[in-house]
């Protein structure tokens, strides 16, 4: 049964522990890719600089690429409602929070393609 990550530390832990984290990697670049935001994490990308670096990609497109970063979000099909109830206040706050959803989203993929 999917149960849904509190953190990105467990969702990450879990990743690794199902041995489907290359797999996470894979479908974060596919869909960043699928919107034109090429990012290619190696595959030797540990868990902490996958989280740490994608932190920071989402950062520079809510500073920078406004319009990019919504139509990132559309393409991973992140839920709308989980974005609104966010606090924009603090951008950089706001980032990890979505770089949480990003990843979440990312790992509900490719467990339940893994699973069906």
């Amino acid at each position: 049964m999917y149960n849904v990550p509190l953190s990105p530390e467990a969702l990450l832990e879990e990743a690794q522990r199902e041995d489907l984290y290359l797999k996470l990697i894979v479908q974060v670049n596919k869909d960043f890719n699928l919107a034109n935001e090429g990012v290619d994490f190696p595959m030797s990308t540990s868990p902490d600089e996958l989280k740490i670096q994608l932190h920071e990609k989402i950062y520079r497109m809510i500073q920078y690429k406004f319009a990019e970063y919504l139509n990132l979000l559309y393409i991973i099909d992140v839920n709308e409602s989980e974005i609104k109830k966010l606090d924009g206040s603090d951008i950089s706050e706001l980032a990890g929070q979505v770089a949480f959803l990003v990843l979440k989203r990312e790992w509900q993929k490719v467990w339940f393609r893994n699973r069906f």
